[in-house]
Order: C-alpha cells, then structure tokens, then sequence
C-alpha cells in the first residue's frame, strides 16, 4: 500500500511553547483530513498572532492534548534533545489470522514527522537586529534576542503550516476511499519512548502489530 510521508520543517522551540506549537500543527492537519460534518472552530494562539482551525471534535481535541503532556512529561525527563512526533493514517483491514498476525490489520497510507528542537534557554541570532546599539544592558539585550527568536519561531510556524496544506492538496491519490458516514480517518499519534532509539523500533513494531481501530493510541 502507498504510504505517503511527509516529514515537517525543524522547529526550535521553548520548553513553554510546545503545546500551543503542536496543538497548532496536530490539530492542522487532523482538519484538512476530516471528513464529512465538522463544526470548525477558529483558535487564536497566545503566543504568536497565527489562527489555525481545529474540527471542534472535544474528544479528538482531549485526546491530542493528551499526547501533547505525554510528549512534555519525554522532553522534561531528556532535556536539549532533538524529537520527533509522527501522526499516522490508516486503514482497518480484516486478514486470515496466522501465527504472527490477529485478523485486523492497519495499513497505513500517510505519516507526517513533526520536528521539534527543544532548547532550555534561548540562544543568540548574531546579526538578525538591524538595530545596532553602542551601549546595551543585559536586560535589554535578553528581551530583544527574545523578541528575534520569537519572530523566527513564529514565520517557521507558518511555514510549517503552508507545507501542510501544500502536501494535502498536491498528494490525494493515496487517500483511501471514504465510507458513508466516516467523519475522521482512523489515526494515531506517536510520542518517543524512553530512549532515542526506542522511538524507531517502536514505529515499526506498530506498523507490524495490529489491533483495534481507535481514534488516537
């Protein structure tokens, strides 16, 4: 089966900024393959002046906020490591039960990599002010290398989110058939575990183990 994937622009990002960064880019992408009848709801981030829209679903809005404080609780117990999160697509199918396999299978036929690069303490972009002062004190200079991280942050953030809709609307072959009133695709997301390595052969033991659909696992 076609398995598209799609892997996100990096993102350099505050301990404190992570859930509205994934909530914005989960909750993104979850809409642009909804289905059926949703009641879209527009959200305006706190911290930067993007709106994105999520599908007003509490439940899928609960279960990805859910992912979200398992992915802190990883990045708090491994601090300055780079991370990944995956969400997945995919489709239940009933298979003749062997010695490896139950009878449903997923088969999945997109996968988006969210890249994440927590750092503990904002660094320094030399040369990004245009405004050059002869005498600055640290506190100045701290809010203004603030204020210049948070602006990069921001236009990689709409970055991210135009790659999004540009892969949705160039990539649909792929797309299963949509079965009468299906509103979501089944879906799941993907946090790392204890280890770095741990987080690879995770992903391909759930794409050999089969189980029961479910919203989000």
């Amino acid at each position: 089966m076609n398995c598209e994937v799609c892997h996100l622009k990096e993102l350099e990002v505050e301990h404190f900024e992570i859930r509205e960064v994934l909530r914005c880019i989960l909750h993104t992408i979850v809409f642009h393959r909804a289905l059926g009848l949703i009641r879209p709801r527009d959200i305006d981030l706190e911290l930067f002046e993007i709106t994105y829209v999520q599908c007003g679903d509490i439940d899928v809005e609960k279960k990805i906020d859910e992912k979200i404080e398992q992915f802190i609780s990883w990045v708090e117990k491994h601090p300055n490591k780079k991370s990944q999160i995956c969400l997945s697509f995919y489709e239940v199918k009933s298979k003749q039960p062997s010695w490896f396999t139950n009878k449903i299978e997923r088969l999945y036929w997109e996968q988006w990599y969210i890249n994440l690069n927590v750092s503990q303490h904002p660094k320094a972009h030399p040369g990004k002010s245009h405004h050059s002062k002869a005498v600055l004190d640290p506190g100045e200079s701290a809010t203004e290398e603030r204020s210049v991280r948070r602006a990069t942050l921001e236009a990689s953030l709409r970055e991210v989110l135009f790659q999004i809709i540009k892969f949705v609307n160039e990539k649909k072959d792929h797309v299963p058939p949509i079965a009468e009133g299906v509103i979501y695709f089944p879906y799941e997301v993907t946090i790392p575990s204890s280890s770095d390595s741990a987080f690879g052969m995770d992903m391909i033991k759930r794409m050999l183990q089969t189980g029961h659909p479910t919203m989000l696992s």
